[in-house]
């Protein structure tokens, strides 16, 4: 009988062995539009979009070693952290639903890995019924990839909608989003789903840094000439900039380490 135990206990410390030296890294999906996606991953990105960028195509740098004991209590004692950027512009939570972006996460999810799940910007659009989600619409899809996400053992954050450059009052920055943002707070609480306000966070931060300064430094308004892809300029207050990008993925990872 000795002769059939060697390779039972070699298969045995084999395995033991494995489960030590090998550890899985966790990876943060972001769900949601353009002002969470990443531009770069497109072609011809520098000569087509650049300076355009969703905040999180800046979130990964976040995510260094000496950083990562501030988000344990999230991915628990991990070395490395994937970030996989799924949002795309011009979606809602349904339209992301519908054109399959959401099976393709479900299927891949396993346990340790996080959704970190901000719409709006489309939800909202009634002049665009395509995209259009109302509030219960919009609660009903939330709800749907909060139960998903925990079914395959991950973790689900919610993100109100970060905000817009307008409007400013009396040198504040104000709600844009209706009731979309207190639609995430009540699903949140409904569900008891980690939540981070970045609406509140984001007309905060535009705010204490001034409407010029967010203007001309955060958002894509962009003059003449100075860039490819935007020979003529451009007027936007929705979209980022490097630095606008870079600011939000700073609140978004301050807002995880509480």
């Amino acid at each position: 009988m000795h002769r059939y135990r060697l390779p039972f206990f070699i298969s045995v410390l084999s395995l033991i062995l494995t489960s030590f030296s090998y550890q899985r890294i966790p990876t943060i999906y972001l769900i949601g539009d353009s002002t969470v996606a990443d531009y770069s991953l497109e072609d011809d990105y520098d000569s087509k979009r650049y300076p355009l960028v969703g905040w999180g195509q800046m979130f990964q740098p976040f995510f260094v070693k000496d950083s990562l004991k501030h988000v344990e209590h999230l991915l628990g004692k991990v070395d490395q952290v994937k970030v996989d950027d799924r949002a795309k512009g011009g979606r809602s939570t349904r339209t992301f639903f519908q054109e399959g972006r959401w099976a393709a996460i479900y299927k891949n999810l396993q346990k340790g890995d996080v959704v970190m799940i901000q719409f709006g910007h489309n939800d909202g659009a009634v002049n665009k019924p395509e995209r259009y989600v109302d509030i219960q619409g919009y609660k009903e899809f939330l709800r749907l990839f909060i139960d998903q996400t925990r079914q395959q053992g991950a973790l689900p954050i919610l993100l109100t909608p970060v905000a817009r450059n307008y409007p400013w009052k009396e040198g504040k920055l104000h709600n844009v989003h209706g009731e979309y943002p207190q639609a995430v707070k009540e699903v949140a609480s409904e569900m008891n789903v980690k939540l981070i306000d970045l609406n509140e966070l984001s007309m905060a931060h535009f705010s204490e840094k001034g409407q010029d300064y967010v203007t001309q430094n955060y958002f894509m308004n962009l003059p003449s000439g100075q860039f490819k892809a935007y020979p003529d300029g451009q007027k936007d207050n929705t979209h980022f900039q490097a630095a606008g990008g870079k600011a939000i993925a700073q609140l978004v990872f301050d807002a995880m380490k509480k």
